[in-house]
């Protein structure tokens, strides 16, 4: 049985590359897969939140069946993007043992250009498993540099996402699950996740 932290990062990724995913409505999906970069009607002003756990985005957006989140896309981002979001990050929500106080919580989350959110991971069924995964929300700065520079390449994977929904939804979750992107721990390190609350045992 494969041991999991209680928060670690699980990933399809390579010896330099990342891949998260995101839903969006076809007016932003479809030319994002075409050109693969992002058009110019996705708002780099606004906080955009990328997911390593394709279960998990299937979970967010159903698997691509939600309104506006139709088009499901694979987007593979440099390592060195992906770490330096990290790094720059602040927690989502305020915990007393890796802060001093709400204000100085509060203080470090206005500053970051990122931040995460620990959710728990799920099946293909899509129930809940006892640990979880990574949200990362990129905002201002870090938003720019993922759509300009840390993206390698946008690929539409909503007919595998339709494919599994029906493979799972027919009862065959076998070979469902054989379809699903190899994601494995993503090599980071304790101290590096420290920050975050990450990758306990």
């Amino acid at each position: 049985m494969t041991h999991h932290p209680q928060r670690g990062i699980r990933a399809l990724h390579t010896d330099t590359t990342v891949t998260v995913y995101q839903a969006y409505a076809p007016s932003i999906g479809v030319p994002a897969a075409r050109d693969g970069r992002f058009p110019p009607a996705w708002k780099r002003d606004r906080m955009t939140w990328i997911k390593p756990s394709f279960l998990w985005m299937m979970y967010r957006c159903g698997w691509g069946l939600k309104q506006d989140q139709e088009t499901v896309l694979a987007v593979e981002i440099t390592r060195e993007g992906f770490d330096w979001a990290l790094r720059h990050a602040c927690l989502s929500h305020y915990a007393p043992g890796l802060h001093t106080d709400q204000a100085a919580w509060k203080s470090a989350l206005r500053r970051a250009p990122a931040r995460v959110q620990w959710d728990p991971e799920r099946d293909v069924h899509l129930n809940p498993l006892p640990y979880r995964s990574l949200q990362l929300g990129l905002a201002g700065e870090a938003a720019g540099r993922y759509a300009d520079e840390w993206t390698v390449s946008v690929t539409d994977v909503t007919p595998l996402a339709h494919q599994i929904h029906a493979l799972v939804r027919a009862g065959d979750t076998a070979t469902a699950e054989r379809l699903l992107p190899k994601e494995r721990a993503y090599p980071t390190t304790p101290r590096a996740l420290a920050h975050l609350g990450g990758a306990t045992a």
